[in-house]
């Protein structure tokens, strides 16, 4: 598993699940291990980081470049 997104809240990290959930993408939850930044960290396996990040860029939380 690698770090794929950190959710700035409860309710970000709940819309991200639902994504992935939604997409099929299975997903790891660890605590965020710097405070204030938000409540985990979500990890995904590194064959699907490509879909997994497609998936969010066109929710529009992150830009691929």
């Amino acid at each position: 598993m690698v770090p794929l997104y950190d959710p700035k809240d409860e309710q970000d990290l709940a819309r991200v699940e639902t994504l992935l959930r939604k997409a099929g993408i299975e997903y790891f939850l660890a605590p965020e291990p710097e405070p204030g930044i938000g409540p985990f960290q979500i990890s995904v396996d590194e064959d699907d980081v490509p879909h997994a990040l497609e998936i969010l860029s066109q929710a529009g939380d992150i830009r691929e470049d």
